[in-house]
């Protein structure tokens, strides 16, 4: 406390140091209008400057620079179980597009068909452009993951391609509180992992993707070849260093403490382990009975 104290001092200090000078302002200013929920929004490296958001109900809009244009990008609004922390909750451009004019997205599913046995579970998907470079072609839906959910919460969403090309996909530890079955930590789960496919092997043959080289657990057994790393609960967003290429995940945090991690090669980060929650949580046991 003392040495916050301190820190407000001194800035009121630098405060009044400077009042005769004139202070830059700093305002914010509408920028799109009309959306609901948006939890995203990514961009393609086609020079059209056109932002894509996304929306957490299933819709994808488009600004153009001066509007949200009318007609959706995309509508996965009859696919999307949508309420509270499911969705539609990420998507990607293929690294090469438009020459390669895919998109990616990773959105909770609805419930009720082959592909999506149970309402809520995870499915990154890829679909492609064609013609109109403002509409995707719902037709050339390519489903490439199907990750179930037993709980509501806690699945993550974000997907990016990093600069070694390849499709990062950080999930959440299955939801619930403290990670009651250690998805996080087992071997035989992709929950709570940092996922890493290549989506350029395979493209017109199911599964729809490869495994890098260099992913840790390629061979026989678990963890799954996709796996790139564990023990996250719910790395929601992530973000590669432009200069260094170092990747850095925003993980959740159970009561006390949200953390941002450094992720390297075969790293495990802790969840449900190492948590940092309430000494009532603490005193749980760590593996399920």
């Amino acid at each position: 406390m003392k040495s916050f104290r301190l820190v407000a001092w001194a800035a009121v200090c630098l405060a009044g140091a400077r009042s005769a000078a004139a202070q830059p302002t700093i305002a914010l200013a509408p920028y799109a209008s009309g959306l609901s929920s948006p939890v995203g929004i990514s961009a393609p490296a086609d020079g059209s400057g056109r932002l894509f958001i996304v929306q957490q109900a299933g819709l994808i809009r488009i600004h153009d620079g001066t509007q949200v244009l009318p007609t959706p990008f995309l509508d996965l609004t009859p696919l999307v179980a949508f309420g509270g922390e499911q969705g539609l909750l990420g998507m990607a451009f293929h690294p090469s597009y438009p020459a390669t004019p895919f998109v990616f997205v990773n959105y909770t599913c609805g419930g009720g068909s082959l592909e999506c046995p149970q309402n809520g579970d995870t499915i990154v998907a890829r679909y492609s452009v064609s013609g109109n470079p403002d509409v995707a072609d719902p037709a050339s839906r390519r489903v490439l993951l199907v990750i179930h959910q037993p709980f509501s919460n806690h699945n993550a969403g974000d997907l990016k391609f990093g600069p070694d090309g390849y499709l990062w996909i950080p999930m959440g530890d299955g939801g619930s509180a403290n990670d009651p079955n250690c998805f996080a930590q087992r071997d035989d789960s992709l929950l709570g992992k940092v996922l890493r496919i290549d989506v350029d092997q395979n493209v017109d043959t199911p599964p729809f993707y490869g495994i890098p080289p260099d992913n840790p657990y390629i061979g026989p057994g678990d963890p799954a070849d996709e796996v790139y790393a564990r023990g996250l609960r719910n790395p929601f967003r992530f973000s590669f260093d432009r200069e260094t290429g170092q990747l850095y995940v925003g993980d959740v945090g159970q009561s006390n403490r949200e953390e941002i991690d450094i992720v390297t090669l075969g790293g495990n980060y802790g969840w449900r382990a190492m948590r940092h929650s309430t000494p009532r949580a603490q005193k749980a046991p760590f593996w399920p009975r």
